[in-house]
């Protein structure tokens, strides 16, 4: 606790990103150190999700999304997918009280309709049970791919475009973005990944432009509160300058105090 206390007097709780983005990987080689099948690993991920979720609504993230469970994973074993599954539908009510007294809102995006009906129903029910919540928005990305959202958009896209509710020589970055899963929500101003890979695998190719990307080489189910918040302090060490120069910057910075 002390140490948590320690780096959270380091981050400046006046610029913290306004949405934070995670790959958590690492479940299965944590389980394999353990002597334990992959499926115990996804267990223990629950309870860093639980604490991350935590860490995020105590010191006022807005928005947090979780990759958990990509297109890609059905072909993983037909068992740890089932084991993957019923995790799932075993876990998400039982957060319900801690999403409530966090006052977190859960919702979801991907191709929800490919999920299991048990899965669908649970994740909907979840979500009216914590709509009202107010101070963070966890969304979960299941059955998600970034080129199927891509993918997706551009087709209700054009299906707009013959019947003439969208005009082609009005489309802009803002347009598509509209039209993307995450379109009620900020880009993520910082994308991490756990357990020392450093790839996006596939998740918000559109959004993560000009994310910030932290690749922590703690496995998933050993990333703790510390670590998202040395994250955020390494984050807010970072100069964005979304193309432009640090003299553009310092320039741009100077007229503001004129």
């Amino acid at each position: 606790m002390v140490e948590d206390m320690d780096i959270l007097e380091r981050i400046d709780l006046k610029k913290l990103p306004v949405h934070v983005a995670i790959i958590m990987d690492g479940n299965g080689r944590w389980a394999r150190k353990q002597g334990q099948d992959r499926a115990f690993g996804h267990h223990k991920g629950v309870d860093a999700v639980r604490e991350i979720a935590e860490a995020a609504a105590e010191i006022g993230i807005r928005f947090l999304t979780l990759y958990t469970f990509s297109t890609e994973n059905w072909s993983r074993p037909k068992g740890e997918v089932e084991a993957l599954m019923h995790l799932f539908v075993e876990t998400i009510e039982k957060e319900i009280p801690t999403l409530n007294k966090n006052d977190i809102r859960l919702n979801a995006i991907g191709n929800l309709e490919g999920l299991p009906k048990i899965n669908r129903e649970k994740l909907k029910s979840t979500m009216e049970q914590t709509g009202k919540n107010r101070k963070m928005v966890l969304t979960l990305a299941m059955n998600y791919s970034g080129r199927w959202e891509i993918l997706e958009a551009v087709k209700k896209m054009i299906k707009d475009q013959q019947s003439g509710k969208l005009r082609m020589e009005t489309i802009s970055e803002k347009t598509v973005s509209g039209y993307l899963n995450t379109s009620q929500m900020p880009d993520p101003e910082l994308l991490i990944r756990t357990s020392g890979e450093q790839r996006i695998s596939n998740f918000l190719l559109w959004q993560v432009a000009y994310s910030e990307l932290y690749f922590s080489p703690k496995l998933w189910p050993d990333f703790g509160k510390e670590d998202f918040y040395e994250a955020i302090h390494e984050y807010q060490s970072r100069e964005r300058r979304f193309g432009l120069t640090r003299e553009q910057l310092k320039f741009g910075e100077q007229n503001e105090d004129i």
